[in-house]
């Protein structure tokens, strides 16, 4: 019923800059607040960024803070990512996500209510 869609993935030279772009697709819903994670193979899905409409606090992680910039829209259930000096470490599935019930920025995947299907970012040198 409630999906969200992610786009704006692809192959980028270390040091350049990506946009992700994530709106909700389905039914309308409202959000408390909405969020990037990635994985990179092996590793745990991480929360990169998240957005909390009530008030605009953001949340970074402190690997792409200074670097990664987070928008979005509550009335449109879109977000946005601007991702900014990239490096390989940043390669990874990226997955937009919302929390439906709560506005609280959690670094796990627990009540992260919708998620989309993913987009590669790929860093190269």
């Amino acid at each position: 019923q409630v999906q969200l869609v992610e786009s704006g993935g692809g192959l980028v030279q270390a040091g350049g800059s990506l946009r992700l772009s994530c709106a909700a697709s389905g039914r309308t819903f409202s959000t408390n607040a909405m969020g990037w994670f990635r994985q990179a193979p092996g590793k745990e899905r991480e929360l990169v960024a998240a957005i909390r409409w009530s008030g605009g606090s953001t949340y970074y992680a402190r690997s792409v803070k200074g670097r990664f910039t987070i928008s979005g829209d509550n009335a449109k259930n879109t977000v946005f990512l601007e991702m900014n000096s990239l490096n390989s470490e940043d390669t990874a599935v990226y997955y937009c996500a919302a929390r439906r019930y709560s506005s609280a920025l959690v670094s796990t995947r627990a009540g992260w209510e919708y998620w989309g299907q993913g987009t590669q970012v790929t860093v190269s040198s």
